[in-house]
């Protein structure tokens, strides 16, 4: 299973200690182009990346665009419909812009 932690900056003190950084995630724009499914049970937010853009470690796209949808959890809550953004990159360029200047 890929590490969700892997793009996350870890920084070290002037004590030696290392911490990681809080981690912002963008509002991700609503297209024509997104897909719309009813969950599942079972249905978990990187196993729908998967499904959806062939990368698990993209769940933060799906659940960042569902926040209103078990937020807390890998799994959305079943019967419900949630949004799958069909631009994943320009998610990933989001995340990166606000990430990576800091």
């Amino acid at each position: 299973m890929p590490n969700r932690y892997k793009n996350i900056t870890v920084t070290k003190t002037n004590l030696g200690r290392t911490y990681r950084r809080s981690t912002i995630y963008p509002d991700i724009p609503v297209t024509d182009q997104d897909i719309y499914v009813i969950v599942a049970d079972g249905d978990r937010y990187d196993i729908l990346a998967q499904t959806y853009y062939g990368d698990p470690s993209l769940w933060w796209v799906i659940a960042t665009a569902n926040s209103s949808n078990n937020r807390a959890s890998l799994n959305p809550i079943s019967g419900t419909q949630i949004r799958i953004p069909y631009n994943k990159q320009e998610a990933v360029n989001l995340f990166n812009s606000l990430n990576n200047n800091r």
